[in-house]
């Protein structure tokens, strides 16, 4: 291989590949950085899926590794666009470098292997730290986990061969995906578009109004088609349904970027007569200047922060209203249908434990044979609303001759659709002294504990008496007793479900409400754990895409900015058209991102019964302050720019 040159010193390969990655480690750190946090994350994520004790201890049955495994996809996916992304960019800021080295005498192939060591050697010293630091804190990542579940058990984590080696085969991949990319840009690249592709740019053209006003309206009707349809949930084809929404949410976001505001930006230039003044020429120009060539970059920076923005909105808030929408299914904490006795005795098993409740027992009847759907037989369970409100349940007392159907959570996939049918008068017993009972609403909750066969209907005490008198035949009733118990403090439950389970099991066995809550923990505080690490990871792929974008166009405009200082204009009035331009950059993919995230979280609400706009505005509000934190990084590479351009 031919040694270049430089100041009289012959190099080798190996000592050009170590001074080009210091020097160009100053530019690539935050890219290094972002290499070893993903392979850290994978890592632990692997760590976890293959430590069998762990997923015993802490969730049994639960899918868990499944979980892990298929989020470890996931996040493996996101940083594959990622590498692909950033090398693309990297590889075009050094095309002249890469032209210098084939003027020099290196042959095309000499150079594909000079930059192909570079990039093994900067995925390999990655993939050590990332893995060295993930074995470091997977124990922490996993209290955190713990934490979130609420689980104390004591499990420990060892260091996993197995994961390692997962995590070395995965990068290994993403190496060979870059060092194809290096060889397609040199060999497909003459090396006069190397040495020029620094200079070249998107000059803007002049719109046709025509043309963009159509355009700009079909992405507004894209954008909005997307929204309208989130708010509708389709009896079937959620897939396609699904597909559609994001298909026209994505291209009609295109259109914004590619168009519609390149057509706006150039009308506010024309308003101006061409007068931009120093800070619109620093900020408006060059966006109208590479507007359509960012277009993709923005568009995949806006999904990917509406992507983030809705799983980490929806995750806290379902792991957030996990209390209330376990009380929607279970009203009381402990239940006995038909089982006085066991009832009584398991009352006097909490006195002993010294545990305060409050007991209630409410009557009831099951009536069968009265709805048909055509599918199945459905059985009526009718319940007094005088005494669930005496128990403690707040349910609304009908007016006589109507009840009011208590259904449980409402649910998005359109499975409740049949269950419209009970929305009928009911018509119990035959000839005068039949009984009619008109369902006048539904409620998405229980009255009473879902375990409870029959579909609940709550009516008056003074209608269930008379049920129970019209009712004769006893192969279509049957009398309920259900003896309920409501646990005064919260931090008794736990003794009480365990007091429950061990000794008072009916059959069949009716879960507890501490029980369910707990349950409900887990599987949501695994969502909310794989949501907020990959959340990471989408934050730092986005920020770190707009940050190599711009410290590219940074060192594309370094000669404007040392005219402008040898003009005599200062260092902070050049700084002032940079940062607004910075907030054109950072905010505008945000804000878009921010509103499709916004209406994707108010048709995920559909899944829950509680209010999410709190952690949903929380979670948005946390991603908006470090995604500007890339902002104010971005502000701090153009300063030393500006301040080294004289």
């Amino acid at each position: 291989m031919c040694r270049p040159c430089l100041e009289g010193t012959t190099l080798t390969p190996f000592e050009l590949v170590l001074r080009s990655m210091r020097t160009n480690m100053k530019q690539d750190y935050l890219y290094f950085f972002a290499l070893i946090f993903s392979t850290t994350l994978y890592f632990v994520f692997a760590a976890l899926q293959h430590d069998s004790s762990m997923v015993a201890a802490a969730f049994g049955d639960v899918q868990f590794a499944l979980f892990l495994r298929v989020s470890g996809i996931l996040l493996l996916t996101l940083v594959v666009i990622f590498m692909i992304y950033a090398n693309s960019i990297f590889l075009k800021r050094r095309s002249r470098e890469i032209g210098l080295y084939q003027l020099s005498g290196l042959t095309r192939r000499q150079v594909v292997m000079l930059l192909m060591m570079e990039n093994v050697l900067l995925g390999m010293g990655a993939l050590l730290i990332g893995i060295g630091v993930g074995a470091l804190v997977s124990r922490l990542f996993l209290l955190i986990l713990m934490k979130l579940i609420r689980i104390e058990s004591v499990v420990s984590l060892s260091f996993s061969t197995s994961a390692a080696s997962q995590t070395v085969i995965a990068f290994a991949l993403l190496i060979g995906i870059t060092l194809v990319q290096i060889c397609v840009k040199i060999y497909c690249t003459t090396l006069f578009e190397l040495l020029q592709a620094d200079r070249k740019g998107d000059h803007p053209q002049r719109p046709t109004a025509v043309r963009s006003i159509w355009t700009g309206a079909l992405s507004l009707v894209l954008i909005a088609t997307g929204y309208l349809l989130s708010s509708i949930t389709p009896d079937q084809g959620l897939l396609l349904h699904m597909l559609i929404i994001l298909s026209s949410t994505i291209l009609g976001t295109y259109l914004l970027f590619r168009v519609t505001i390149g057509w706006l930006f150039y009308r506010i230039r024309r308003r101006m007569n061409g007068q931009l003044g120093l800070k619109n020429s620093l900020s408006l120009a060059p966006l109208m200047h590479r507007m359509r060539a960012n277009a993709s970059s923005l568009t995949l920076i806006t999904v990917l922060s509406a992507v983030t923005l809705t799983m980490v909105s929806v995750a806290y808030s379902l792991y957030y209203s996990a209390e209330h929408e376990s009380r929607a299914m279970l009203p009381f904490d402990f239940i006995f249908e038909n089982h006085e006795e066991v009832a009584l005795d398991f009352g006097t098993q909490l006195e002993k434990a010294g545990i305060q409740f409050i007991y209630h027992p409410l009557e009831g009847v099951r009536l069968t044979d009265i709805i048909d759907t055509g599918k199945e037989e459905r059985k009526l369970l009718l319940l007094a609303a005088e005494q669930l409100r005496t128990s403690g349940v707040n349910v609304d007392i009908p007016e006589q001759g109507e009840a009011v159907w208590y259904r449980g959570q409402r649910t998005t996939w359109g499975k409740e659709r049949s269950h419209e049918a009970f929305l009928q008068p009911i018509e119990l017993g035959v000839g005068e002294d039949s009984i009619r009972i008109n369902v006048v609403r539904s409620m998405d909750r229980y009255a009473m504990n879902f375990n409870v066969n029959g579909i609940q209907l709550v009516v008056r005490e003074v209608m269930l008496k008379d049920i129970l008198a019209q009712m004769t035949d006893t192969l279509r009733r049957e009398d309920v007793r259900i003896d309920t118990y409501q646990i005064t403090a919260k931090d008794d439950r736990a003794a009480a479900s365990d007091l429950y389970m061990r000794k008072f099991q009916t059959t069949p066995f009716k879960q507890d409400f501490n029980s369910y809550y707990q349950a409900s923990i887990q599987k949501f505080g695994l969502i909310m754990f794989v949501a907020g690490f990959l959340a990471l990871i989408f934050l730092i792929a986005t920020g770190s895409i707009l940050y190599f974008k711009q410290m590219t166009e940074a060192e594309e405009e370094r000669n404007s900015y040392r005219i402008l200082r040898q003009l005599g204009f200062g260092e902070r009035e050049i700084l002032g058209g940079i940062i607004r331009k910075q907030l054109f950059v950072f905010a505008i993919p945000l804000a878009i991102g921010l509103v499709h995230s916004s209406f994707a979280v108010r048709a995920a609400s559909a899944w829950t019964s509680s209010d999410i706009t709190m952690p949903a505005a929380m979670a948005m509000s946390v991603y908006t302050i470090i995604y500007f934190v890339f902002a104010i990084l971005t502000v701090g590479y153009y300063r030393r720019v500006v301040k080294l351009a004289m």
